[in-house]
C-alpha cells in the first residue's frame, strides 16, 4: 500500500470495511494510535518490562477524554503492573460489567523477525509487531471505544469496568487477583478471546464467541529404587517401569463428551469443513458414543482437543550414570481437561491406567485453576449477535470452546461468567499470535469500533 496519512487511510478503510452505518473516524485514528505506541512498548516478562508503561499510557488516554483519574488504578506487582478503571453507572445496585484484556505480550526476539516487533508498522493493510494481534489492538479498540461513547455522551446505568492484567503469558499472578477483587461482576467480556474468521479471499465467515476453555493441568510422575550396578540388573527398574506406564497413558482414550456450548458449536462449525470431517461433527453432536465419528475426530489434531481431555507426555528424565541401574526415573504429564472435571479426578483416572503402585503422582500445575463452561446467557448472546449484524450482515454467530487458557478461567472460577466477545477477524494465514511476524489486519478497526460501541451499551443498560 503506497504511504498515505494516518486519518487518510482510516477514512479510506472505514469506507471499505463496513456494509452499513457510518464510521467513527476519530475513535479509529485513536485505537490505531494507541495499539502502535503500546507495541513500541516491550511489556514482556524479566529485566525492562514496560507493562507498566502500557497501563500509563491507557490511563492518559482514558484521563483526557474525561475519566476521573481517581477511579483508575495502576497497581505494581513484581516487574509488571494491572490497570482497573472505573466508569460509574448511574444505578449502583446493578452488578458491574467488565470488560477484561491483557497489556503483556510473549518475548520476541527481533534477529528473528523480518521487522523489529517492537517498532511497529503499518504495511500493506497490515499493522505489524509484537502485540498486534494478542492483544495491543484489542485493548486499544476497548479504550478507542469507551473514550467514544464518553464523547457521545453516553451514560451507562450499569458501572462498567476495564481491567488490563500485566502477566497473563506468564504467571497470572495479576489475573488472579483482578479476578478476586471483581467478583462482583455480572459478567465479564474478555477481548482476548473469540473472534471472527475470514476467507483467504477476505469474506468473513462466521464469528465465535469463547464460552469455555480447558483446564490446563501438569502431573509429575516418579518411580524411585534403590539403584545399583547396571551388571547386575533386576526387574523394578525405575525407567522401564515409568515407560511402560507412559506407553499405557498414550494409548489411553478419555471418555468424548460434549456439553450444550460444543455441541452447538459443533453443528454450527461443521458448515466450514470438509465432508468427512463435517458429517463426523454432525454425527458426534447428536451421539457422542458414535465410533466412527470419535475415530475420524480423533485422527484430526484440531479437532481431538474439542471431544474431550487428553493427557500426553511432554518431558521425561531418569537414571543417573550409564553403567549404573536408574534410582530415579520421572515424566510431566500435561493435560487439558474438558470443563466440568476437576484435576484430582483426571489424576487419579491416570493412575488407573498407569496401573503400576511404584510411580508416585503429584499435581505440579501452576498458574492455573479448574473452571466450568459460562451459561450461554440470552442477554449476552443476543447483543453479540445485534453488534455483529451491524457491521457484518448475515455471518453467522456461534459459541466456541479454547484448548487454551486465558484469564476468562480465573472469574470463571469466581463464579462469574466469562465470555471471549473480540470483533477481529482474520485468515487462517494470517495468524501469528506468539509467533514470528504478528500482524492483524487494520479493515478490522472500523467494524470493531462500532461493533463495541453497540456491545458496550446494550450490556450496561
Amino acid at each position: 500500500m503506497k504511504s498515505v496519512g494516518l486519518f487518510s487511510l482510516l477514512a479510506l478503510l472505514s469506507s471499505t470495511a463496513l456494509a452499513a452505518g457510518p464510521g467513527h473516524p476519530v475513535a479509529e485514528e485513536q485505537a490505531l494510535d494507541l495499539a502502535k505506541k503500546s507495541i513500541a512498548l516491550r511489556s514482556v516478562a524479566g529485566p525492562g518490562n514496560k507493562t507498566p508503561e502500557v497501563a500509563e499510557l491507557f490511563k492518559s488516554s482514558l484521563v483526557a477524554a474525561g475519566f476521573s483519574a481517581s477511579d483508575i488504578e495502576i497497581t505494581p506487582i513484581d516487574d509488571t503492573a494491572y490497570m482497573i478503571a472505573r466508569w460509574p453507572g448511574s444505578d449502583p445496585k446493578l452488578k458491574p460489567l467488565v470488560i477484561s484484556g491483557h497489556i503483556d505480550v510473549v518475548e520476541a526476539k527481533p534477529s528473528d523477525w523480518e521487522r523489529d516487533p517492537f517498532t511497529p508498522i503499518v504495511e500493506n493493510g497490515y499493522l505489524y509487531g509484537r502485540g498486534a494481534t494478542d492483544m495491543k489492538l484489542d485493548a486499544a479498540l476497548a479504550v478507542a471505544s469507551l473514550v467514544e461513547l464518553k464523547r457521545q455522551g453516553y451514560k451507562p446505568r450499569r458501572t462498567i469496568i476495564l481491567e488490563f492484567s500485566g502477566d497473563e503469558e506468564t504467571t497470572m499472578k495479576t489475573s488472579a487477583i483482578i479476578a478476586e477483587k471483581l467478583k462482583d461482576a455480572d459478567l465479564v467480556l474478555n477481548i482476548d478471546g473469540g473472534g471472527g474468521m475470514m476467507s483467504e479471499e477476505g469474506k468473513p465467515l462466521y464469528f465465535t464467541w469463547q464460552g469455555a476453555e480447558k483446564t490446563y493441568a501438569d502431573f509429575e510422575l516418579t518411580v524411585t529404587n534403590p539403584g545399583g550396578h547396571s551388571s547386575a540388573p533386576r526387574k523394578d527398574n525405575a525407567i522401564n517401569q515409568l515407560s511402560a506406564a507412559l506407553a499405557r497413558i498414550g494409548q489411553y482414550q478419555f471418555k468424548p463428551e460434549v456439553n450444550e456450548l460444543t455441541r452447538q458449536s459443533f453443528v454450527e462449525a461443521a458448515k466450514y469443513e470438509d465432508p468427512q470431517t463435517a458429517a463426523a461433527m454432525k454425527a458426534f453432536a447428536a451421539n457422542p458414543a458414535d465410533k466412527a465419528a470419535i475415530a475420524t475426530l480423533n485422527a484430526n489434531p484440531s479437532m481431538i482437543g474439542k471431544i474431550g481431555t487428553t493427557c500426553v507426555t511432554t518431558m521425561i528424565n531418569g537414571g543417573h550414570a550409564l553403567n549404573a541401574l536408574p534410582q530415579r526415573a520421572t515424566a510431566n504429564i500435561n493435560c487439558r481437561i474438558f470443563p466440568g472435571h476437576k484435576p484430582a479426578d483426571i489424576m487419579a483416572e491416570l493412575q488407573r491406567v498407569a496401573a503400576e503402585p511404584a510411580i508416585s503422582f503429584k499435581d505440579v500445575t501452576e498458574g492455573s485453576v479448574p473452571n466450568d463452561a459460562s451459561p450461554m446467557r440470552p442477554d449476552f448472546v443476543a447483543a453479540v449477535k445485534k453488534a455483529l449484524g451491524k457491521v457484518y450482515p448475515g455471518v453467522p454467530v456461534f459459541p466456541a470452546m479454547s484448548s487454551g487458557a486465558s484469564d476468562s478461567m480465573w472469574f470463571r472460577y469466581q463464579n462469574v461468567p466469562s465470555y471471549g466477545a473480540s470483533p477481529v477477524f482474520m485468515k487462517e494465514s494470517d495468524d501469528f499470535s506468539h509467533g514470528l511476524n504478528e500482524r492483524t489486519p487494520v479493515s478490522n478497526i472500523a467494524p470493531s469500533i462500532s461493533y463495541y460501541l453497540s456491545l458496550f451499551t446494550d450490556l450496561s443498560r
